[in-house]
């Protein structure tokens, strides 16, 4: 299933109002929820609109890449008041609660949780042929579940949690938010769950969840959290599983070599289907404006590259010119996306939101603090040598070699979301990007959410 495109439920909420002699007719073309999920077949459609989800503009089509990269330090809009100036707020940190791309954010992600709560409450009640097939699902709904929750958390700091089924949403008015620690705690539990549940790998599908990605996000959370040893503890395994290794830099992204075994996990996109509503709207949106170079005609310039960041990449780095371009102008882009072959709007680029080389940097970051200076120098020489860099020479103190694994991560991972959440993570973002206001290092809550639950209260500052 290359592309998760079944999808004849789009459900947030389905609630059923009835009385007596009252005749209720059903659309022939909407599936009602008690109606539904009565066996494996409806029970994959169910599934299949939960990762269609994932490629909502709220999460990664758009949204969760521009709020990853934006804030940080590298990328900035080139038009910041187009579109109601969305993006451009983020890349100046005055982001109001009115901002349509926080409200999908917030909604798209809450859509994609709910859709997975039905599932993860009814599909114990469905026969499936091959009960290996019912956990691998059940693993990937929770795995699912803890990506959302962990990107509303970073977003947002304290979110409510919901991990039950909304029947009635009159019920769940007037429920505060959750502390992040009980967030947090929901998520590990997630993850640790699916990792028990999910195959080891899947070569009839590739772009399903297998649980390498469990255990790789799993050491995502707990590096967030500082818990060095238990982040260390998951990416091992992944390491230790040998299903991921570093392929070549011009494979990595390409569309002819999708789902390669340096991806984890992705989000699936493609060109000229569904009339070309399958597609990722990154290249649109991230590429400089007016792109004259072989390009595709009508970009936006939210999120190109300052000249200076391009001219961090050595000479001799494989990277440079492949995993970023620069125009005539001086003007420097993301070519991990690439160009639509139908409409702008239609890129086949997945979105990658795991990769091997991740692991491998987040494995250098984590034994430079636990003091182990050698197993990072390892690590950190994987990409190093892939990048034609050759090993690393400098010195070993640890100041020093988390200033060349920070480095790495940037020229590695540049455009792929990570580079504002590695700031908060270590802390630095009000040094390295001169935010005087600690309120800023968490987004608003989306106006219209405030307004239809006055129980949500908003962030300070905002």
């Amino acid at each position: 299933m290359k592309k998760y495109i079944s999808l004849t439920i789009a459900v947030l909420v389905l609630g059923l109002v009835s009385c007596e002699k009252e005749l209720i007719q059903n659309p022939t073309t909407t599936k009602v929820a008690d109606n539904f999920y009565a066996n494996e077949a409806e029970m994959e459609e169910a599934v299949n609109a939960v990762f269609a989800t994932l490629q909502f503009t709220g999460v990664y089509d758009t949204a969760m890449p521009a709020v990853g990269e934006l804030p940080g330090e590298d990328a900035y809009d080139e038009t910041p008041a187009n579109d109601g100036g969305n993006y451009g707020m983020l890349d100046d940190f005055i982001v109001i609660p009115q901002s349509s791309l926080i409200a999908d954010v917030w909604e798209d992600t809450y859509k994609g949780i709910q859709r997975a709560n039905i599932v993860l409450s009814r599909i114990q009640e469905v026969e499936f042929e091959d009960a290996a097939l019912k956990d691998a699902r059940t693993g990937e709904m929770l795995f699912i579940r803890a990506l959302l929750y962990f990107n509303l958390v970073r977003t947002f700091g304290d979110v409510p949690l919901i991990v039950d089924e909304v029947e009635n949403p009159q019920e769940y008015f007037g429920q505060a938010r959750t502390p992040i620690e009980d967030v947090y705690a929901q998520i590990i539990s997630d993850l640790q769950t699916a990792e028990s549940l999910l195959p080891v790998r899947n070569d009839g599908n590739r772009g399903r969840v297998v649980k390498t990605a469990a255990q790789a996000l799993m050491g995502k959370v707990y590096l967030t959290r500082l818990n060095y040893s238990a982040a260390r503890e998951n990416l091992l395994k992944v390491v230790n599983s040998n299903a991921h290794n570093l392929i070549a830099v011009d494979e990595v992204f390409s569309v002819d070599n999708e789902l390669n075994e340096e991806l984890i996990f992705v989000v699936q996109y493609a060109s000229g289907i569904n009339s070309n509503g399958e597609g990722s709207d990154a290249y649109r949106m991230f590429n400089p404006t007016g792109r004259q170079d072989g390009g595709m005609a009508g970009t936006k310039g939210h999120g190109v590259l300052k000249p200076d960041f391009f001219e961090l990449y050595d000479g001799t780095d494989s990277r440079k010119g492949v995993f970023v371009g620069q125009l005539e102008s001086g003007l420097a882009y993301n070519n991990k996306i690439a160009v639509p072959t139908t409409v702008i709007g239609d890129s086949p680029s997945d979105w990658v939101v795991l990769r091997y080389a991740d692991v491998l940097l987040m494995l250098a970051e984590i034994e430079n603090e636990l003091g182990n200076s050698t197993d990072a120098v390892s690590y950190l020489n994987e990409i190093r040598n892939r990048a034609n860099l050759g090993d690393y020479s400098g010195s070993t103190d640890k100041t020093s070699l988390f200033a060349e694994i920070d480095l790495q991560r940037r020229l590695e991972l540049v455009w792929e979301g990570h580079r504002w959440f590695d700031l908060l993570r270590q802390g630095r973002a009000q040094s390295v990007l001169g935010i005087t206001d600690a309120n800023k290092l968490l987004l608003p809550l989306p106006a219209s959410q405030i307004a239809a639950d006055p129980a949500l209260v908003q962030n300070p500052g905002y």
